[in-house]
C-alpha cells in the first residue's frame, strides 16, 4: 500500500522477527537491480523499517509510527532495514518531529532564500548571484541548511524542496528583471534531484511562466552526480542546456574522479572549492594549484569561480591569475533580496578600483567564524547550500 510520496507499507501475516527481516533483505536486493527508463539505466535503493504486532503496538497507527522510526534508523545506518527497538524512540522522536515540521514548512512559506553575489574580477560588476535556502522556523529562528538538509534527503522531501527553492528564486529573478536588474540566479541541486527525468521540462516551464530570458538560471551540481551515472548525467544536462540553463560544477577539485567528464558533458562553469582558496595567501604551492586549475578551465572554454574568498590578498591574487569570478564573505555574505539590492547600489556607487580595499573585514555572526567549513559551509547541494 502506498502511504504517500515514495513511502509504502507492507503487511506480513503471521511473520516473526526473522521472517520479516528476511523479506526486507529480499526486497532490498530486488529493488537494487537496475531498470531502464526512457533509455536510461536507473538505480534505486530502499530503506525498510519493521514493527511487530503485538510487541510494538496494538493498533495500526502505533505500528506505522514505530515502523517509521525504524525506517529512519535504517536510512542513517545504511543497512537497508532495521527492526524497531525500544531505544529507537529516544534517538529518533526528535528527528520525526522535525520531519513533520519540515513537511509543514514546505507548504507554509517558512522556507526563505538568501542571495550571495559573484563578483566579475575583471570589471567588478555583478551579473550573477547564488540562491541559498534557509528555514525560518517558527520557534527555533533562522536555520541554516546543515540543520535540516540531511533530514530532507532522508524523508524523501528533496524533490519538493527543490521545487520550492526554484519557485522562490525564479520569482525573485523575474522581479529583478522587471526592475531592470537582470541577474542570473544559481540554485544548488542534489544528486537525488537530478535523477528526476522530468526536471528539465519542469524547470523550462518555470522559466517560461515568468517570461525569463535564456541564461537567467544556473544549476550548480557536484561531481558526485556526474560520476555516479555518466550516461544519465549527459542526457539530463543536455536537455537542461537545450532550455538555455547554465550548468556549474560546485566544489570542483574535491571529488575522486576523472577529468574526462569535462570533455564529455555540457558544462559552463567550474567553482573551485574554498579548501583550495583559503591557503592561497600563505602557501605558494596552493596558489600554483589554483593558477593551473584556472588555466585548465580556460583551455576548455569554461568560466572559473573562486568561492570562499575571505581577504583582500586572496581577492587580488585571484584577479591577477585571471580567475573570472569571486564569491565570499569578504565581499558579501548571503543576504535577503532587499539587502542584496542595497548592497548592489552601494557597490555600484563605489569606485570599483578601490572598493575591496575599503571594505571592512567580515564580523563574526551566527554563521560562525570565517574559515573553511565555517560561515560558507552551508552551500550544501540542495544540497548542499554559502
Amino acid at each position: 500500500m502506498r502511504l504517500g510520496g515514495d513511502e509504502f507499507a507492507v503487511l506480513l501475516g503471521d511473520a516473526d522477527h526473522d521472517q520479516a527481516a528476511a523479506v526486507a533483505v529480499k526486497l532490498c536486493q530486488v529493488l537494487a537491480e537496475p531498470f531502464t527508463l526512457e533509455d536510461i539505466a536507473v538505480h534505486s535503493s530502499v530503506s525498510i523499517g519493521i514493527a511487530l504486532f503485538p510487541d510494538d503496538g496494538l493498533d495500526l497507527n502505533t505500528l506505522l509510527r514505530k515502523a517509521d522510526v525504524a525506517m529512519y534508523k535504517a536510512k542513517v545506518s545504511k543497512n537497508g532495514h532495521h527492526v524497531y527497538g525500544g531505544a529507537d524512540d529516544t534517538d529518533f522522536a526528535t528527528r520525526l518531529q522535525t520531519v513533520d515540521e519540515l513537511r509543514k514548512a514546505l507548504t507554509d512559506n517558512q522556507l526563505v532564500v538568501y542571495y550571495q553575489p559573484k563578483i566579475d574580477l575583471r570589471t567588478g560588476e555583478v551579473h550573477d548571484v547564488e540562491a541559498l535556502v534557509r528555514w525560518d522556523h517558527p520557534t527555533r529562528g533562522l536555520l541554516y541548511p546543515d540543520a535540516f538538509l540531511d533530514l530532507i534527503e532522508e524523508a524523501g522531501l528533496m524533490r519538493a524542496l527543490t521545487r520550492v527553492v526554484l519557485e522562490i528564486a525564479l520569482d525573485q529573478a523575474a522581479a529583478w528583471n522587471a526592475d531592470g536588474l537582470p541577474l542570473t540566479v544559481a540554485v544548488n541541486l542534489s544528486a537525488s534531484s537530478l535523477v528526476d527525468t522530468g526536471l528539465p521540462d519542469e524547470v523550462a516551464a518555470m522559466l517560461a511562466d515568468r517570461d525569463l530570458p535564456q541564461g537567467a538560471l544556473q544549476l550548480e551540481i557536484t561531481e558526485e552526480f556526474l560520476m555516479a551515472d555518466r550516461a544519465r548525467a549527459r542526457s539530463i544536462l543536455t536537455r537542461l542546456r537545450c532550455h538555455g540553463i547554465q550548468i556549474s560544477i560546485d566544489d570542483f577539485g574535491t571529488g575522486y574522479s576523472s577529468l574526462s567528464y569535462l570533455r564529455d558533458l555540457p558544462v559552463d562553469e567550474l567553482k573551485l572549492d574554498r579548501s583550495f582558496i583559503f591557503p592561497m595567501a600563505d602557501d605558494a604551492r596552493a596558489a600554483a594549484l589554483v593558477a593551473s586549475t584556472i588555466a585548465l578551465a580556460h583551455s576548455l572554454g569554461l568560466r572559473m569561480v573562486a568561492e570562499g574568498v575571505e581577504n583582500d590578498i586572496t581577492y587580488a591574487e585571484l584577479k591577477s591569475l585571471g580567475c573570472d569570478q569571486a564569491q565570499g564573505y569578504y565581499m558579501s555574505r548571503p543576504v535577503p533580496a532587499d539587502e542584496l539590492e542595497h548592497w548592489l547600489s552601494t557597490w555600484r556607487a563605489t569606485d570599483r578600483a578601490t572598493a575591496i580595499a575599503q571594505r571592512p573585514p567580515p564580523q563574526p555572526s551566527a554563521d560562525g567564524p570565517a574559515k573553511p567549513g565555517g560561515p560558507e559551509a552551508d552551500d550544501a547541494p540542495l544540497a548542499r547550500s554559502s
